[in-house]
């Protein structure tokens, strides 16, 4: 079975998955080689544009340098990498005191296919506001998948799967701790800068596994150029939503980000193109002022070669709602659109985020007199002709 199916598989009806995946021949390489590097890989590739090319934003857009970026990058791989090993001698370890059998390529198996949703969650960190949403779901479904492994894996009762699985969890929540603690210890030493309808899953899953296939094509001849090449076309089809995508120009996302706005000056201003082993992603970034306290901040992002990402988001149909005294926090979809709102009405600050056309994301941050102010300045830009431009860059097989 090749990675694709495995993940489709472990992901979509792991109940009849587990059992096949027990009875199969397999060794420490095999595991590793065919699987687990590839998927660490994707995880950490997805942090790492996060980070050195994306940045996180508190007012102000902060990015690690890309030296720095990809030193934490292959740190955090070699340590991922490792922690697959390690959480698979503890569940070793465990299995008798839970009715279980001791194996450690079982073990192994249950660590690597149970930790595949949070690595394919762990990818969603790229998007906007809303990517820690992602990466959750996959950690809580990474402990579901565990606790129907282990019954088939390391024949333990079903009745003792779930304290076999709390304790194995704990174990992995404190490695995990660990394995992130040493990758921030590391990076802080680096210089730092400043609806379901819409997703085609039958098409998407037939580009992934034709991509898987010339990926597995690709590692039999041995040939390090076709593997480099087919794993990107692998990277760009699965995080593209089927679709190899080359994101917007800097010159063409100008023109949506106007030289005032809500009658305020615009005072700093930049664009840019991003890539990393053939993926892009465009942005825009401006700021407002009055001079006297008053501050905008607009961010505009073609997501580009990660669209895919948009597309799950839109699938899950993700919803949040939360209010306070002062103020609430809420996502939901509107007109065809996820929107993120956040208003605080002591500070009057808020923000407005928004992702059109499964593919760009739009977010307004800062001061303004009242919500419905914040959301006419929001209404202002031109956000249809932003939108017209999602199928722009799509590269046809």
């Amino acid at each position: 079975m090749n990675l694709v199916e495995r993940v489709q598989n472990i992901l979509a009806t792991p109940k009849t998955e587990w059992p096949v995946i027990a009875a199969e021949s397999a060794t420490v390489a095999d595991l590793y080689k065919g699987y687990i590097a590839i998927l660490v890989a994707i995880s950490v590739v997805a942090g790492f544009i996060k980070g050195s090319l994306i940045g996180y934003s508190f007012g102000i857009t902060i990015r690690m340098s890309i030296v720095g970026g990809l030193t934490q990058a292959i740190i955090l791989y070699v340590l991922g990498l490792a922690a697959v090993y390690v959480m698979a001698h503890i569940i070793d370890a465990l299995a008798p005191a839970f009715g279980g059998e001791k194996n450690l390529i079982q073990a192994l198996k249950a660590a690597a296919y149970a930790y595949t949703a949070l690595w394919i969650g762990g990818i969603g960190v790229i998007v906007p506001w809303i990517g820690w949403l992602i990466a959750l779901a996959g950690g809580i479904y990474s402990i579901y998948l565990l606790y129907l492994g282990l019954p088939a894996t390391m024949k333990c009762p079903p009745e003792k799967a779930g304290g076999y699985t709390a304790i194995s969890v704990i174990c992995a929540i404190v490695l995990s701790w660990i394995v992130a603690g040493v990758g921030a210890g590391i990076g802080a030493n680096m210089t730092m800068g400043g609806s379901a309808t819409s997703f085609d899953q039958d098409t998407w899953l037939g580009k992934m596994e034709a991509a898987g296939k010339r990926l597995e094509a690709a590692q039999k001849s041995g040939d390090p150029e076709a593997i480099a090449d087919a794993t990107r076309d692998m990277m760009s089809v699965t995080l593209g939503g089927g679709d190899k995508v080359e994101a917007l120009a800097p010159e063409v996302l100008k023109p949506f980000v106007p030289e005032t706005l809500a009658g305020l000056k615009r005072t700093d201003f930049s664009t840019e193109r991003k890539g990393v082993m053939g993926m892009q992603i465009s942005e825009a970034n401006a700021t407002y002022s009055d001079g006297a306290g008053r501050t905008l901040r607009l961010d505009i992002s073609d997501m580009g070669s990660v669209k895919g990402l948009a597309k799950i988001l839109d699938w899950a149909n993700v919803v949040t709602d939360k209010e306070g005294d002062h103020g609430y926090e809420k996502t939901y979809k509107k007109d065809g659109r996820l929107i993120h709102e956040k208003w605080d009405s002591q500070s009057k600050e808020g923000e407005l985020g928004m992702i059109l056309g499964e593919r760009f994301s739009v977010k307004l941050s800062g001061k303004a007199g009242s919500v419905d102010e914040f959301k006419a300045t929001v209404a202002s830009l031109n956000l249809a002709g932003l939108e017209a431009l999602k199928n722009h860059g799509i590269k046809k097989d």
